[in-house]
Parts: structure tokens; C-alpha cells; sequence
């Protein structure tokens, strides 16, 4: 295991491609399965996941077809290396620890830490340690509850929680931080999709998309903006394939052309295979980075003018007087907007936004898609609000074929949220909990990611739990970050494989190693299964298949059951062995305490679950109003001094998350490398810099501070002009603490005023 290598950082460019998948993704995917594991294992997990009554994939929150409608490869490219990734047959044992000190696994990158393996036994690092040693079950609970009773106040523990983990464990962990005493539940939403909760749940009275797979299909126009879904959502594509071929067009919105927004070819499909495939997008907007607001605040004016133009022919004002209200001050306010504005802010031509407009008017069924290409700006909250606005005009929310659709990045993430993981649940759920449970959960809202990082800096959150995820990689400003975590008293995390955040420590570190979703998980009332929510709100089961990776490991609700019995023992009365024995009873309680969780074991029996009800597509607002709200957003676009570029961090194809399976970039021909910044040929002749310089990325912010990113690669990329990208978590060092999205809180990642200069150490 030890003897993995980095892949050597030696840059090779080839053009970017015009089509994504076909059987190159296959071999791909089949390349790296196989490299991780058996031909047997992989077989055994290809062939379950994404199926009715196999493993739920635990990559991207993309919905799988109704059962009977699935391929028996119902997977991409990325979730078949995901799968297996967890799946892999190597081994990281208490030998391994005690060959490589902390000190030594902090200085490899996040790809080979990944790359050792599966972990196998609870660790602990001591305080005035330099190595993690071997801890019993019993020894690792019993120390992190005695840590947790003997702080001042329970609001001294934050418990992070990622979109990996099941609703059966999320429902647990946040019952059980209620129950120690606080509402301190920051989650991976914080950091990516904070601003489209923020802004649906204000003006719909939701926080999640009114979508389904068959509305996606039959679609008159979709919009897919700030998003990539060949990379981030693979199956994605089959769908928009399947709007096509209905009649339905595609609009993509985006910094930069993306492979799978072009040509699609589908590897189970005959004309993906041999023929030229699908072109998905009919009009590309390639838009300068964070003028998305600017466009539909365009759009909207158009269709106020289309309607003076011709009353009664443009808007449904059926619609709009039934169900809306702030109509008129929205009108108003879009009287104001100044094509110059809007023309500076996109760098789209009046042409082509005016075709878009014509497309618009001929669809009576409009979908617009998102992802962190919006949430992730300052004024995040705001372009999501306008899309509403622009959703509305026309009566495309709440009916067939149209609505919203925040395309979420990872598979439980939106379970999460829906079973209680977050820090400012409503008091109708706090309620439920006291009904049920007979104690009185704290009402005092808790802290997110950004202000559990600021806590722990500022020496007020001294306990970090973690459960699944990388939270020292998945946050901004790195170095921040990790100095915030080793000023803990002590950091445990629950994790299946080896990552960065174990090797940047509290004074007292623990390491918790938990099932994956491919083992089998047997307690002692049998064999059981957990549940998830996908992007679209259906709640299905996900049984694992293979031997777990070790016989120390322990699922996430024994964990989360022992841990809280050992913290809270019989005060309040919580049948914790109850739970760990067996899962049913979990999800009995939840039938309780969740709207729309009623009889839930049965209905989650069936093949492919149930969908949870969306009260904004049977005419239910639950805003203040009872009615969805047209709100006032005012123009609003990132200001880049000259010099200078609006970066935004991305993914790249080899990826997941915070974990590179390969250091290439597939899709956009970037080879052998990961610390490069693709930048537009003439932003480069204009800044005097030369394709392949080597330079340090410098971040600005407002109060003088700058923040760097050494040795970097220029590669010269059909980026909008103004704007450059980067690979994430290699840049989020440049991403300010304090530089957030207004309202949600979302860091800005998408949206950091950067200089190039000569790098001052080449490598």
C-alpha cells in the first residue's frame, strides 16, 4: 500500500473534447474498478448499484428511472470508480499507522491517501503524539463522550455531517445532538448549496426543487446553468438525450463549453457506441462568470415588454394573481434594468440573449437547472430568486414539464437536511422531536460550516465530530481551516477511507471506521438496509452486497447509537440499542417526526420507494403569504480590477468531491497534472503572460489581505472572457473565510478576483 506513488506532475495539453462518454468512459471506468478490486467484486457492484434492491450509488443525488424502466447498468463513469473506490481491496492497518507518522501522511497528497485503502480498525492520536495506535471500540466511545460531558456547554461541539451519510444515521446524529444539548449540525450544504435552499424557501416556500425524471423528459426547454453535468452528474445526459428526443430544447449557460452539454454519445445505446450521439445543447451562452443574475433579470424584462407589446398573450396572469404576490414592485423593479448593465455584466451580445427570448416564448413548459456555478457567488441567493421570478412570469412552476431544479452533487445530501441535519430547523420539527422523543430540544440556532470553522479559530467549539465527508478539503481558506482544527481539543471522524482530515488533528484525534455503502451491514436482528433521498425527493433503500472491509468496523448508526447512550445514558429515555439493533425502528420514529415520512418502513419496501410530496406542485406555498413571492433583486455583478481575473474552482473529471482517482482532466484534454489555471488566450496576451508560464495565483480581498496558491501551470482555454478556473481543494487556500454569499452564508468559490504573477519558487 505504501508503496502507491503520486503520479509524477508533468503536464501534457491536448485539444478539448466536443462529445462526452461513448465506450472511452467504459473503459475508463472499468480500467480503474479493476485496478482496485477483483473482476468479482467488481462485477458483484456494477451490476447491484443504482438498482431497485442494490446499492444506492454513493456519488452524485442524480434520480435512477422507475423500476422495470432501468438499464442493468444504471451507473456513469464517475459512479462506477466511486463504487469501487469504497470497494477496493486494499487495506490500511495498524502496521500502516505505525510506519507513517502524522506528520509524514500530511505531507502526501489528497490522491494518495486516498489511493491506501479501505480503514480497518478504530485509531486514536494522543496528545504529544506523532503517530495514530490502535484503540478498542469500547476505549475510542467511551473517550470522545467523556470529552464531550466534560465541556462547558454543549454548543462547544460541532457535528459535521456529510451527503454520504444514510437518513437512518442522519435522523440519529442530529437527535443526538439535539439531545446533548445543541443545534451545532453544520453540513456539507453549507458549503455548496446553501443559496438555493435560502432562496427557494423564501420565495416558494421550500428549499428543494418541484421536479421529477418525467418532467426533465418532456420538457418544452430546459436551462442548465452553471453546471457540468458530464463530470459532476453523469446520468444527467440521458435525460436531457431523452428531451430531445421528445422535441424539447436545451439552453446551457456556462463559463466554459463543456463536453457533455455538446454531443452526447450513451454507451448503452447503439448510436452512442458506433454513431455520433446526441447534441444536447441547442444555443451555448458562454457567459463571464457571475453574470447569470444580469441574464435573467434580461430575460424578464423581455417578457414584461413582449406583454406591453401584446397583452394577455405573453404572461399567465391566472397564475400569477392566484398564486403570486410582489408582482407588481417585481415589474417595477425590472423597468430599471439597463441593457448596458446587463451586456457588460454576461458578455453576451443583445442577439443572443434576444434568441434565448424567442425560445422562451415558444415553450410552454420551462425547467431551469442548476448547480454551484450559481450558488457559490456573493449574489447567489439573488440569481436564484430571479430564476423564480422568470419561472413565474409564465406559470412554469407547479405543472407538468417545468419548475425548479437545483441539481444537487452528492447522494444523500438533500436526506440530510430533510431528516434534521441542520443548524436552524423550524420549531414545527423541534416539536415533532419533543412529542416523540420527551425532551426539549434547544431552539437557539446553531453554527454552519463558516462559523463552526470561525468558533474553532476563535477557541469557542473545542469538540469537532465529523461523520463521512473531508471537512479540512471540502472548506475554504485552507490555511484557516486547519489551524482552526488543531486548536480542537480533540477531532474525531467517521470515515470509511483515509483523507486529510486525519492528518490535520486536535490535540486528541480519533479515527472511526465505518461500513461503506457496498457492505453488508448485520446487527443482531439481522441483515439490515438503509435508506436515502435523491435530488428529486425520492426516498429509496440501498442494501450492501460485498463481506465488510474488516471485522472492526462498526455502521453509522452504531456509531452515533453507542456514542450517544455513552454521552447521555437513560437522560432523555432513547431506546439507542433499540436503533443499532435494528434499523426499522429508526425509521419508525422518523414516520413520526418528519412530514411525509408516514409508514415509512412499508413504503420504502416497495421497488424504487416512494417520492416524497412537494406542496409547491399541488398550488401550496408555505410562505408568510401562503403564496410564492416575486421578489426585488438588484443588478449585481463581480468587480475584477484591472489586472486582474474572477476565478472559480471546479472539479475535474478524475474526481469526486475532494478526491482526484487520476490526476488528468479528461474532457478538457488537461493531462498529467492538477495544479494548472485555465485561462482565455487573449486574457493571457493582454496580461503578458505566455501558455505553460508557471505562476502563483493571488487571491484579493477587500481589506488589503492577499492569500496564494504557488505553481501553477497557465493553459491557454476557451474560458468567457475575464474569467479563469482551477481545481478544488488545490484552491480553495485563495477562497477567504469571510468572503460568503449574502443570506446563505455559502462561501464564494466561484467568485475570487485573482492576479497571476511569476511564480516565486518554480517548482
Amino acid at each position: 500500500m505504501s508503496s502507491i506513488e503520486d503520479p509524477s506532475d508533468n503536464l501534457s495539453v491536448t485539444p478539448p473534447k466536443t462529445w462526452a462518454t461513448g465506450l472511452p468512459a467504459v473503459t475508463h471506468a472499468l480500467e480503474y474498478s479493476l485496478g482496485q478490486t477483483s473482476l468479482r467484486r467488481t462485477a458483484l457492484t456494477l451490476l447491484n448499484i443504482n438498482q431497485a434492491k442494490g446499492i444506492d450509488c454513493p456519488g452524485c443525488a442524480w434520480p435512477e428511472p422507475a423500476p422495470g424502466k432501468r438499464h442493468m447498468n444504471e451507473y456513469c463513469e464517475n459512479g462506477a470508480k466511486h463504487i469501487n473506490d469504497e470497494a477496493t481491496s486494499r487495506r490500511v492497518t495498524r502496521d500502516f499507522f505505525s510506519e507513517h507518522s502524522i506528520a509524514e501522511l500530511d505531507s502526501m497528497s489528497d490522491y494518495w491517501l486516498n489511493q491506501q485503502g479501505r480503514l480497518t480498525e478504530p485509531m486514536v492520536k494522543r496528545p504529544g503524539g506523532t503517530h495514530y495506535e490502535p484503540i478498542g471500540w469500547d476505549e475510542a466511545i467511551g473517550l470522545l463522550a467523556r470529552e464531550l460531558k466534560e465541556l462547558d456547554s454543549p454548543d462547544e461541539a460541532l457535528f459535521y455531517v456529510s451527503g454520504r451519510l444514510n437518513n437512518e444515521a442522519a435522523f440519529l446524529l442530529q437527535l443526538f445532538a439535539r439531545a446533548f444539548g445543541t443545534n451545532n449540525l453544520p453540513d456539507c450544504s453549507n458549503m455548496c448549496h446553501e443559496s438555493s435552499g435560502s432562496a427557494l424557501q423564501e420565495t416558494l416556500g421550500i428549499g428543494k426543487g418541484s421536479v421529477s425524471l418525467d418532467d426533465i423528459h418532456n420538457a418544452d426547454l430546459i436551462f442548465v446553468v452553471g453546471q457540468n453535468p458530464g463530470t459532476n452528474h453523469p446520468r444527467m445526459l440521458s435525460a436531457l438525450e431523452e428531451t430531445k428526443r421528445n422535441g424539447g430544447q436545451v439552453v446551457a449557460v456556462n463559463t466554459l463549453p463543456e463536453a457533455g452539454l455538446m454531443r452526447f454519445k450513451h454507451p448503452q445505446r447503439v448510436r452512442g457506441v458506433i454513431g455520433r450521439g446526441t447534441p444536447i445543447a441547442d444555443q451555448f451562452l458562454h457567459i463571464r462568470a457571475g453574470g447569470d443574475l444580469a441574464l435573467f433579470q434580461a430575460l424578464n424584462r423581455l417578457l414584461l415588454d413582449a406583454e406591453e407589446a401584446a397583452p394577455g398573450t405573453v404572461l399567465d396572469h391566472s397564475f400569477i394573481e392566484r398564486s403570486t404576490t410582489g408582482f407588481e414592485a417585481f415589474a417595477a423593479q425590472a423597468e430599471k434594468t439597463s441593457w448596458d448593465d446587463v451586456l457588460i455584466a454576461t458578455g453576451l451580445s443583445r442577439e443572443e440573449i434576444e434568441r434565448v427570448h424567442t425560445r422562451v416564448l415558444e415553450s410552454k413548459k420551462i425547467i431551469v437547472c442548476w448547480a454551484m456555478g450559481l450558488t457559490q457567488h456573493k449574489h447567489g441567493v439573488p440569481t436564484i430568486r430571479e430564476i423564480v421570478n422568470f419561472l413565474m412570469l409564465r406559470g412554469n412552476i407547479g405543472k407538468p414539464g417545468a419548475g425548479v431544479c437545483p441539481v444537487r452533487g452528492h447522494s444523500n445530501v438533500q436526506g440530510d437536511r430533510t431528516m434534521g441535519v441542520w443548524e436552524r430547523m423550524p420549531q414545527g420539527f423541534l416539536d415533532a422531536l419533543e412529542r416523540e422523543f420527551g425532551f426539549t430540544p434547544p431552539t437557539r440556532h446553531g453554527l454552519d460550516s463558516v462559523n463552526g470553522i470561525r468558533a474553532m479559530r476563535d477557541g469557542s467549539a473545542k469538540v469537532f465530530v465529523g461523520v463521512a465527508g473531508n471537512f479540512v478539503r471540502a472548506t475554504p481558506d485552507s490555511a484557516v481551516t486547519e489551524k482552526a482544527m488543531r486548536k480542537c481539543r480533540l477531532t474525531a471522524h467517521v470515515s470509511t477511507k483515509l483523507n486529510r482530515s486525519h492528518t490535520v488533528c486536535g490535540d486528541t484525534a480519533l479515527i472511526l471506521p465505518t461500513l461503506g455503502r457496498s457492505d453488508r451491514d448485520i446487527q443482531t436482528t439481522g441483515e439490515q438496509f438503509i435508506t436515502v433521498e435523491d435530488s428529486m425527493s425520492e426516498v429509496h433503500a440501498s442494501r450492501g452486497k460485498l463481506p465488510p472491509a474488516s471485522p472492526h468496523l462498526l455502521s453509522e448508526v452504531a456509531i452515533i447509537s453507542r456514542l450517544a447512550r455513552r454521552t447521555l445514558g437513560d437522560n432523555p429515555s432513547i431506546p439507542w440499542e433499540d436503533f443499532e439493533a435494528d434499523y426499522g425502528t429508526v425509521r419508525d420514529r422518523i414516520s413520526r417526526v418528519v412530514s411525509g415520512f408516514e409508514d415509512f418502513n412499508a413504503r420504502v419496501a416497495r421497488p424504487g420507494g416512494f417520492k416524497l410530496p412537494n406542496p409547491v406542485n399541488e398550488g401550496v406555498f408555505r410562505t408568510p403569504s401562503g403564496k410564492a413571492v416575486f421578489t426585488c433583486n438588484e443588478f449585481s455583478m463581480p468587480h475584477v480590477p484591472e489586472g486582474h481575473l474572477l476565478l472559480q474552482t471546479l472539479r475535474s473529471h478524475d474526481q469526486w468531491n475532494t478526491i482526484p482517482y487520476a490526476p488528468n482532466d479528461r474532457y478538457r484534454g488537461i493531462h498529467n497534472a492538477r495544479r494548472v489555471v485555465l485561462v482565455n488566450p487573449a486574457d493571457l496576451e493582454a496580461l503578458g503572460i505566455a501558455d505553460r508560464d508557471e505562476v502563483d495565483l493571488v487571491s484579493i480581498w477587500h481589506d488589503g489581505t492577499e492569500r496564494r496558491a504557488e505553481n501553477f501551470r497557465v493553459v491557454g482555454y476557451p474560458t468567457s472572457r475575464g474569467s479563469a478556473a482551477s481545481y478544488y481543494p488545490e484552491t480553495n487556500v485563495l477562497v477567504p473565510l469571510d468572503s460568503v454569499a449574502d443570506i446563505s452564508n455559502c462561501p464564494t468559490s466561484k467568485g475570487v478576483v485573482v492576479r497571476l504573477e511569476a511564480a516565486r519558487t518554480p517548482a
